[in-house]
């Protein structure tokens, strides 16, 4: 094989775009939605201490969304197992257009009420938290079995994409035309990504569904935890977020140990733009059937890096490991999506998508108190140190105590055969197109 061939079997492989126009419409759709979120996601913090001058009030934001997110997170997972996904996307984008709006009408209101944007946002969170996992679930059907790997990185090339264009175009519209026009940007968005749900084929459930009850969300749970390789799975995912994750770092990283507080938003772009060439150079993820070893290794890599850029003796260092911490994340979270979409039954897949948004969303949250805390009893190196190499030893761990994650191949696995059987079954009586 030449350099060539090698250098073009890295490519990400876009062959579900090219193949599935409802894989288009979705993977459009989150691109779009995660924009127009990063968008709020930078206007809402600003324009609360502008009125507070309060950095509490700021962090007591995401107190307000933490019980939605929780809550209607399950729910949302369970519902999706229930009712049509696709219809439900729906619903929940019109949701989110209409509490965007109030924040719009609020932000050039001549007297912006704080409490109106308290309460919008844990509205949001609970319609956000009420959608992904219809989103998630949907996804596997779109696409052919062998194209999961591909569509999940594609998936998070379009995420990535929004992540790093959302915040910055929110700081310029905050500095040249308002905080408005920021929640006006996200309404055109959420609008756009409605209409291409609208414009995707109905995805109607097979057989007998489970309406959405406690009941229903304890089986999901009991499912998850049954499976040793799901287990290994979100708690790689937790022990990555929980204990090395360096973000709340960030400003006194770049004041007072680098001392370049200028450089500040390369350190929160860094770990994107690592994520974005993973996913550029992904092509040789879909010939990988090892995917707990895969998931293993570059979680272990991900804490390994954050420890090192905490070592590094220049900014400029440190940026180069936040990078290759980005990439390495997301090439566990490209496998950890695919040991999902690949194994779990869809009558499950909502309830599990539920699952699995509360691991790497609640894990932030903890690592941000964790971090803060390590930082301030000892040092903001120590903290971003220590934290990485607790990750690397949290990993090694999990794939110690759990052979069945650690030896994971889609090949063999029962789970993942017997979902392949069961698509295979779906796509030959026609309830599943081969196209998407």
């Amino acid at each position: 094989m030449t350099w060539t061939d090698r250098l073009r079997a890295l490519r990400m492989d876009t062959t579900p775009l090219r193949e599935s126009r409802d894989f288009r419409l979705l993977f459009l759709a989150g691109t779009v939605f995660y924009f127009g979120q990063m968008v709020t996601y930078v206007a809402i913090p600003f324009q609360i201490y502008t009125l507070t001058g309060s950095n509490f009030m700021v962090g007591a934001v995401a107190l307000v969304e933490l019980l939605p997110l929780v809550v209607f997170g399950l729910y949302g997972g369970a519902l999706a197992d229930h009712v049509d996904r696709r219809r439900l996307l729906i619903a929940c984008g019109f949701a989110q257009v209409a509490l965007s709006a109030v924040l719009a009408a609020n932000a050039f209101a001549g007297d912006p009420r704080v409490w109106v944007i308290f309460v919008i946002a844990g509205f949001l969170a609970a319609a956000q938290s009420l959608q992904r996992p219809s989103r998630e679930a949907l996804e596997p059907r779109t696409v052919r079995h062998d194209q999961i790997t591909a569509a999940n990185a594609l998936t998070s090339f379009g995420m990535q994409a929004g992540l790093l264009v959302g915040p910055a175009i929110g700081g310029l519209l905050i500095a040249y035309v308002g905080i408005g026009w920021c929640y006006l940007v996200d309404v055109a968005g959420l609008l756009t990504a409605t209409a291409l749900f609208w414009l995707m084929r109905p995805y109607p459930h097979e057989g007998e569904t489970t309406p959405p009850s406690l009941r229903g969300i304890g089986e999901g749970l009991q499912y998850a935890l049954n499976r040793r390789d799901l287990l290994g799975t979100y708690l790689v995912d937790l022990a990555a977020m929980l204990l090395a994750i360096p973000v709340v770092l960030f400003p006194a990283l770049a004041d007072e140990v680098f001392a370049r507080p200028e450089l500040l938003g390369l350190l929160y772009t860094a770990e994107t733009v690592g994520a974005m060439l993973a996913t550029a150079l992904s092509g040789w993820t879909s010939r990988v059937h090892h995917h707990g070893r895969a998931i293993v290794i570059a979680a272990a890599m991900y804490g390994a890096f954050i420890a090192l850029a905490g070592l590094a003796p220049s900014i400029w260092v440190a940026l180069a490991f936040f990078t290759l911490a980005g990439a390495a994340d997301m090439v566990s979270a490209v496998f950890r999506s695919t040991v999902w979409n690949q194994t779990i039954p869809d009558h499950m897949r909502g309830r599990l998508a539920g699952i699995e948004m509360l691991s790497y969303s609640l894990g932030p949250l903890g690592g941000q108190v964790r971090a803060g805390f390590v930082a301030d009893a000892w040092s903001v190196r120590g903290a971003i140190v220590s934290g990485g190499f607790a990750c690397v030893g949290g990993v090694v761990l999990t794939a110690a105590l759990l052979g069945d994650f650690w030896s994971y191949d889609s090949q063999t696995d029962e789970h993942a055969i017997a979902e392949r059987a069961a698509r295979a079954e779906r796509a030959t009586g026609g309830a599943e197109p081969a196209d998407g």
